[in-house]
């Protein structure tokens, strides 16, 4: 399967393509992976290269650049895939118009709900929609919630669009020493409480909200931040205001053995399809503090963390205390989100609903 995405900066749908090569491989298909945009100096284009996934690049001025197509066309030539993957909307476009020169079969995956967006942004996700519409064999959406919103919005066949919740490979139990070590590095007590956020650091995720709730907080937990982006100069410097209240450690590449030394996971995010990170947080058995939207609450059951209004600080500082002053409830919360990952998150399934969905369009 060749797989077209708009860039592999940092990101969620970026990251999902590295979760997906990990699984690959053992499941026994094939795949590799196309950037739009130039990859020098980018780590994903890297990791995807050691699991063993050929990485190419249309080495485009912009994602809208109409060089695409043909350029995608030759890779195409060259390397001959029995379908197309496109993830993001601005690959859609360019692999639709390949996908009906060639004749290859389109699959699409959404990854994000674009359901507040005015003026260029809504023009840009029509003309997506109706390339989806007209050359996509099926269009994945990551959750139940992504999958109404889009049947909703687009007014596309519901039998092309079909739920295919990501996942990970498990990371398995976490150990005593793994925690400590953690903990160590970062330097963490034993008896504080470590709350961590995974997420790209970017406007919408909500660090905004988190540093608003921090007054708030019991002032025994500590928030650790791990991710990049537009906004880390923003966070950094909010971070420094609250000396001993924060620690941020950028971009991590080993999220689980991050995890391994938290006690809960907070992602007070004001839009989510479906967070990785929070699949994450579930592989670890943590449970959550995060906001009631989109595809969040298919990943946090009731009986795994508790889910607040997004955009609420006071909400939110409220329920991490709850959880931060009762170790027990932790404990069996952590044992239902684990139990959640099992049953919904596993690679396994995930490659295994996959390659229904690609041999149902190779063969027509």
């Amino acid at each position: 399967m060749c797989h077209l995405i708009h860039d592999l900066g940092p990101g969620g749908a970026e990251h999902v393509l590295v979760d997906l090569a990990g699984a690959a491989g053992p499941a026994g298909f094939d795949m590799s992976v196309v950037s739009m945009m130039p990859t020098d100096g980018l780590r994903y284009p890297e990791t995807l290269r050691r699991l063993g996934v050929p990485v190419r690049s249309l080495n485009l001025r912009a994602w809208w650049d109409p060089r695409g197509p043909r350029r995608l066309r030759r890779i195409v030539d060259e390397l001959r895939p029995q379908a197309l993957h496109s993830h993001l909307k601005h690959a859609d476009v360019v692999a639709g118009r390949v996908a009906a020169r060639t004749g290859i079969p389109q699959v699409s995956t959404l990854h994000v709900i674009e359901d507040r967006v005015s003026g260029l942004g809504r023009l840009k996700r029509a003309i997506a929609t109706s390339s989806r519409r007209r050359t996509a064999a099926m269009t994945i959406a990551v959750s139940d919630a992504q999958r109404h919103w889009y049947l909703a919005m687009s007014g596309e066949n519901p039998q092309r669009v079909v739920t295919v919740r990501n996942g990970i490979p498990d990371p398995g139990p976490t150990t005593a020493p793994m925690r400590s070590a953690v903990r160590a590095e970062l330097g963490i007590g034993a008896d504080a409480v470590l709350a961590a956020m995974v997420a790209v650091m970017r406007p919408g995720k909500g660090h905004d909200v988190l540093f608003e709730a921090l007054p708030d907080i019991d002032p025994r937990v500590t928030v650790v931040l791990a991710g990049d982006g537009e906004l880390m100069a923003e966070v950094a410097e909010r971070a420094r205001r609250r000396p001993g209240r924060v620690i941020i450690t950028g971009f991590r590449e080993d999220v689980p053995r991050l995890l391994s030394g938290a006690d809960l996971v907070i992602h007070p995010s004001r839009a989510d399809a479906l967070p990785t990170a929070l699949v994450h947080a579930a592989a670890a058995g943590l449970p959550v503090v995060a906001s009631a939207i989109g595809g969040i609450p298919e990943i946090v059951t009731p009986a795994g963390g508790i889910l607040v209004e997004p955009g609420d600080p006071a909400a939110l500082a409220a329920a991490v205390n709850r959880l931060a002053a009762d170790p027990a409830a932790r404990a069996v919360m952590g044992a239902a989100q684990r139990q959640r990952f099992e049953e919904a998150f596993t690679a396994v399934r995930w490659v295994s609903e996959l390659r229904t969905i690609y041999e149902a369009v190779i063969a027509g």
